[in-house]
């Protein structure tokens, strides 16, 4: 057995981040051993073997096995909506307990279109454009299989959320990489350019981003149109943090869609979810605006993979999608003042803090702990101070990329904040 190091998982000549306690490796090693009886040839494919299961929900497992403070997995720790749950029960008794269209139901699709002429301007046509899926995590997978051939290269900025990789493998992609680099996370337009060539299907773009917090300049953005249209690629667009955007005061922050610069709508394929908006990451309802003809191939994958989404659900989601401007205006507010409660927290204990623009996570550098690697840090996070976050590593394709890295989340009540900071402080004393 080759020596892996800490927690890697090579994956021929290059590696992919492996989970956070590197039970994966054992597991996925344990299933390659024949078993008795049975033919020696792999009982897993090699599809699977190229990845591991989620990091990010092993450390929500971790954090409940040990009672950590949970600040790894992205989800509210608060109520939903008052009014949405009651639409989302109203509409269970009223008996919208069957199988909606598959590619969404109608009033939901209509809403979907309504709130994307408000928001971003776009037309949409709810007949031929939208597709409803089990989440944006379906949403994305569903595009890039409905897109991708195998042999084609789709473009991946890193640190990314940890499903693109996987989704590029199951689809039959070859990923390249360009790195973001801190403190704001800014690329270099000559190592992007280089990336795209003939080979390019598309670039994935998560903005507001996960995990960083970057949310890409306008000129950023053009930019990466610009090689878009010069090499005929495609861009598939993670937009669901949308309304949660932070002003800053050197610069204007504005959350701008793929598909609202010239030229790109026909190119942009933009997933999003009710998760993060609406509090309710537990319902699985999410949705892709595309150009008609790649939509028919987009419902297609959709259908075979998972029917439908919830029926009660995407009525409920009809109600929410239609929530006035101020809901949104309250959420980002509101998600700013959690965010300056908890990094004030960290940079006490010695957190050198990546501060973010959008979404609600923070990067953080851990170099001042002296930990050898962010897992083993993570690990006595967990254990002995008694919080859960993600390691860097997870996010990027050579796990020593993010050797020196953690990814906190703030989407929680100001209690179990404040309960994560009490619990830091035992850090200055180890």
């Amino acid at each position: 057995m080759p020596n892996r190091g800490p927690c890697q998982h090579f994956d021929g000549a290059r590696r992919l981040p492996a989970a956070g306690l590197c039970e994966s490796i054992r597991r996925e090693e344990q299933t390659h051993m024949a078993t008795p009886g049975t033919s020696r040839r792999g009982r897993v494919s090699q599809k699977a073997s190229r990845f591991t299961e989620s990091v990010i929900r092993e450390m929500t497992r971790e954090a409940l096995k040990h009672g950590a403070v949970n600040l790894s997995q992205g989800f509210p720790d608060f109520p939903a909506p008052e009014d949405l749950k009651r639409a989302a029960a109203a509409a269970i008794n009223d008996d919208v307990n069957q199988y909606a269209v598959t590619w969404g139901a109608k009033d939901f699709r209509e809403a979907i279109a309504d709130k994307t002429r408000w928001f971003l301007g776009l037309e949409y046509d709810p007949e031929r454009e939208i597709t409803v899926t089990c989440g944006s995590t379906e949403g994305m997978i569903a595009v890039m299989m409905a897109t991708v051939d195998p042999g084609e290269e789709v473009v991946l900025f890193e640190p990314f959320y940890e499903n693109y990789a996987p989704d590029a493998i199951l689809s039959g992609a070859t990923p390249r990489y360009v790195p973001l680099r801190a403190p704001d996370w800014t690329f270099d337009p000559d190592e992007l350019r280089a990336a795209f060539n003939e080979r390019t299907k598309a670039v994935i773009l998560c903005n507001p981003n996960n995990p960083t917090g970057k949310v890409f300049t306008r000129e950023e953005m053009e930019f990466i149109a610009s090689l878009c249209r010069e090499f005929d690629a495609l861009c598939f667009t993670d937009e669901i943090y949308e309304h949660i955007v932070y002003p800053r005061a050197d610069r204007e922050v504005e959350h701008i869609s793929m598909a609202q610069l010239e030229g790109m709508k026909e190119r942009t394929l933009v997933v999003n979810s009710m998760s993060k908006t609406y509090s309710v990451t537990g319902w699985r309802v999410g949705y892709v605006l595309a150009p008609a003809d790649i939509t028919g191939a987009v419902r297609k994958v959709h259908d075979f993979l998972t029917v439908g989404a919830a029926a009660p659900l995407q009525r409920a989601g009809a109600y929410a999608l239609r929530m006035p401007p101020e809901y949104y205006e309250e959420l980002r507010r509101e998600y700013e003042r959690r965010r300056d409660l908890l990094l004030p927290a960290l940079e006490d204990v010695g957190f050198k803090v990546f501060r973010p623009d959008g979404a609600y996570y923070v990067m953080t550098d851990i170099s001042a702990f002296g930990f050898a690697y962010d897992v083993e840090f993570t690990r006595h996070l967990i254990q002995r101070v008694g919080v859960a976050c993600v390691p860097g590593s997870s996010f990027y394709s050579r796990p020593e990329l993010g050797a020196r890295q953690v990814r906190f989340c703030f989407c929680k009540r100001d209690e179990t904040l404040e309960a994560a900071a009490d619990r830091l402080r035992r850090l200055q004393s180890f």
